[in-house]
């Protein structure tokens, strides 16, 4: 299968925790569906200390793991939300 696009989309998404409403990630989204997945080479800023989990409220919202062989996030349903 083939590599996501390394530039990929240039309109930014910001990504918040749906318990506590933090700020999660500054993204790179391409498309208009639900976020499934995040590549990490498209994350812009990360406000999350450890990978995959709240600052806030410590909830546990991504998976690390591997997606067409490049490092992403998968998403845990209903525990993010975007703008």
């Amino acid at each position: 299968m083939a590599k996501p696009n390394k530039k990929g989309p240039t309109k930014t998404v910001d990504i918040f925790c749906a318990k506590c409403k933090a700020p999660l990630y500054k993204y790179r989204k391409g498309g208009k569906g639900a976020l499934v997945k995040c590549f990490k080479e498209r994350i812009v800023t990360d406000h999350t200390e450890q990978g995959g989990q709240c600052p806030g409220c410590g909830t546990e919202f991504a998976r690390d793991t591997l997606v067409r062989g490049t490092p992403a996030f998968k998403m845990i349903g209903g525990k993010v939300f975007f703008k």
